[in-house]
């Protein structure tokens, strides 16, 4: 008969089971689990539609004196990165859920690649806003394909989209690109729409272009999608992948997107700045509006980083001024106990409360976004409205801040242009090894490839149920906004 501890003897004797956490772990300690079936994302490939492509040879990563390619080096279809690596056991040892595991083929050189080095023609463009990181990415294309594979025919596209059939490439080279990781912007300049693209395919067909970076936000990558299927429409030996850039982090499935890390830390100093501000006036209000369409990761962060804010308002929940409950009896409350308050707000929180014209409600940006009315602006108005009614001959300051283009033209911080290196390797590698349609991004911290079409759709929202909205809430002791207008109904 097996040994039993004291407190496995005790519930013997009393007739009770021991908890579930405790029959969970006896039972790992014996018997070992399974995983639910696990399903691998398919990775578009040039052979799949060139029937007769044969490899180019050797990764020339063999001969590189800079690398010692051992056992483990080279990654190959077998090796992939999990989309789910928390899950929760029942007590028999089975996955509870999901149903089964997504897995994407894993980032990193390949024994074998499809390009030859002098026959390679590789294009980077920069479309949409700017983020920082963007000049690094290029700078690190432009150096890996250069000294990692030997390519020499690097060339820039200007202006975004357009610049494709509209401007003629330059070419670029390790010295141009030096130093511009230590610029922010894009060298290479970008803009918003412009995306044709029966020209802009025509264009890589006819610059001879084989290989193309494309570093974009959402509305990018959805036009990568199209080029991709056109190229792969014609059967052309032309690689596409796409290098996600949004500040606001709204990108599915991978873990961050670059520059994401640099505009929270531009964003603190910011709100340390209206808290300031709001500190020295007498029933001062600090508000800081902050990059953030449809998702408030931004706000959501640098609001946990700098502990100095009352309230932070983010597009995947909703907020209101008015009655029992809402912002302004909130913010009545911390000015009587504290004398000042601070409020972080993403640009795309409050938009159904603003009034439009007929005509703001139809107005649409170039990469076709509903045009987003300055939420900062008007709450500061209804703020100032709200006081002066309520408090007449009391002093009274609102200071906003709006910190978006001094967070987007920065350079990358050090954490991001690490960042940046390893995912612009990893599209370098993946595309010398013939894989085409995909985007490179980390999946829990390791590296994947991911189908352009599965990241175009999918998106990267705050979930107001996890653990870290929660903690914002616990931190600014904020309302729970959606519950009280419930309660007050």
């Amino acid at each position: 008969m097996a040994n039993l501890s004291q407190p496995e003897a005790t519930n013997l004797a009393a007739g009770r089971n021991p908890p579930p956490e405790q029959q969970l772990h006896d039972h790992l300690d014996d018997h070992a689990f399974s995983f639910s079936p696990i399903t691998l994302k398919k990775l578009p490939h040039l052979s799949d539609y060139l029937q007769d492509l044969q490899p180019a040879g050797s990764n020339p990563l063999d001969h590189n004196p800079f690398f010692h390619p051992s056992d483990g080096f080279y990654v190959n279809t077998s090796d992939v990165v999990l989309r789910q690596v928390a899950c929760r056991l029942s007590p028999s040892g089975t996955i509870a859920s999901p149903s089964h595991h997504l897995a994407y083929i894993r980032a990193g050189p390949r024994k074998q690649i499809f390009f030859d080095h002098c026959a390679t023609r590789a294009a980077i463009v920069t479309c949409g806003g700017l983020c920082p990181g963007m000049n690094t990415v290029i700078r690190e294309l432009v150096v890996g394909l250069w000294d990692l594979y030997g390519v020499r025919q690097i060339y820039g596209i200007k202006a975004g989209y357009r610049g494709f059939y509209s401007i003629q490439p330059i070419e670029l080279n390790p010295k141009m690109v030096h130093n511009w990781h230590r610029r922010g912007g894009t060298v290479l300049e970008t803009s918003r729409g412009g995306f044709d693209l029966t020209k802009i395919v025509d264009a890589i067909e006819n610059h001879g272009f084989n290989q193309v970076y494309i570093i974009g936000g959402d509305g990018t990558m959805r036009g990568a999608v199209k080029i991709f299927e056109e190229v792969r429409r014609r059967k052309l030996k032309v690689g596409v992948t796409g290098i996600p850039k949004t500040v606001d982090n709204d990108v599915g499935i991978i873990d961050r997107s670059f520059g994401f890390q640099t505009a929270v830390e531009m964003a603190e100093q910011a709100i340390h700045a209206a808290h300031v501000e709001a500190e020295s006036a007498v029933n001062g209000i600090g508000l800081v509006k902050l990059m953030g369409r449809s998702t408030g990761h931004i706000a959501l962060h640098a609001t946990l980083s700098s502990r100095d804010v009352d309230c932070c308002l983010i597009p995947e929940t909703e907020f209101y001024l008015e009655g029992k409950g809402g912002l302004l009896e909130f913010l009545e409350q911390r000015l009587k106990e504290r004398g000042h308050a601070v409020v972080v707000v993403a640009e795309g929180a409050g938009q159904d409360l603003i009034p439009r014209t007929t005509a703001q409600k139809e107005e649409r940006d170039e990469s076709g976004n509903m045009v987003f009315l300055d939420v900062g602006a008007w709450l500061k108005t209804e703020l100032k409205k709200w006081w002066d009614r309520e408090h007449p001959h009391e002093l009274f300051t609102v200071k906003y801040i709006d910190p978006t283009y001094m967070i987007r033209a920065v350079p990358a911080n050090a954490t991001d242009n690490l960042y940046c290196t390893l995912v612009a390797h990893s599209a370098i590698h993946g595309l010398m090894a013939g894989y085409t349609g995909f985007v490179t991004g980390p999946i829990n911290g390791n590296h994947a490839y991911i189908p352009l079409a599965d990241v175009a759709q999918a998106k990267n929202e705050v979930n107001i149920k996890d653990h870290k909205w929660e903690w914002v809430r616990s931190i600014t002791n904020q309302p729970d906004f959606v519950k009280s207008k419930q309660n007050s109904v």
